[in-house]
């Protein structure tokens, strides 16, 4: 009876032993696999989203540079910049383009005119500027008028370098056809400012109607 209970207590401990080493195998099976699961999940690329495509009606068209010409303005227009270039040669300091849209402060809009072109220098302590617009049918009297208000403007800021004072009051307004023309050209005064402003604003008028007569010439062709 004593050696059936000792038999009976080892296969009991045997049969434990094995269920034990089972359940760890188990354990370290899913752990095992846990990790690796874990680990694929944290060396795994993000996925990246193509872009979409644009729609097709959103899309803004290409504009057509053969219609323009390089520097963006008609050929009226370019002829017109030339005539005043050849003329004032070294004396034309405006180098830097003005959209139309610079005007919209002053009253105007695309309704008014058919072509537009206009230059002031790069540096803002120079006012040397030229704009000619070719206004719409019975529109050249709103025309002159925006341009008015534009000189009105310039005139009365009082924050305008000294040495330009005499350049904007010398500036004027000239109406050819159906063209109306702001001329506010100046150049180097340094010579004309040891004489007194009188004599910067003769200077300035000189070049200013030297332009003019360039303009009108192309204007009347």
């Amino acid at each position: 009876m004593k050696k059936l209970a000792v038999f009976l207590l080892t296969a009991t401990l045997i049969l434990g032993l094995a269920g034990c080493g089972n359940g760890n195998g188990e354990n370290d099976g899913s752990q095992t696999g846990g990790s690796q699961e874990s680990s694929v999940a944290d060396t795994a690329p993000e996925s990246v989203s193509e872009p979409e495509s644009q729609p097709e009606s959103d899309r803004q068209p290409e504009a057509d540079s053969s219609q323009m010409p390089e520097d963006g303005i008609s050929e009226q227009m370019s002829a017109i910049r030339q005539a005043v270039v050849d003329v004032l040669g070294d004396n034309y300091w405006p180098d830097t383009q003005i959209p139309a849209e610079y005007l919209e402060g002053y009253g105007l809009t695309s309704e008014m005119y058919a072509d537009f072109w206009g230059e002031m220098p790069m540096i803002s302590v120079n006012v040397d500027t030229i704009i000619v617009i070719r206004a719409n049918e019975g529109q050249i009297d709103a025309v002159e008028a925006v341009l008015n208000s534009y000189r009105e403007a310039l005139v009365n800021d009082t924050m305008q370098y000294p040495k330009n004072v005499g350049v904007i009051q010398a500036s004027r307004i000239e109406v050819v056809g159906d063209y109306a023309c702001f001329v506010q050209l100046g150049a180097d005064t340094m010579e004309a400012m040891e004489t007194g402003d009188e004599a910067v604003i003769s200077h300035c008028q000189e070049l200013n109607e030297t332009a003019l007569e360039a303009i009108e010439r192309v204007i009347q062709q």
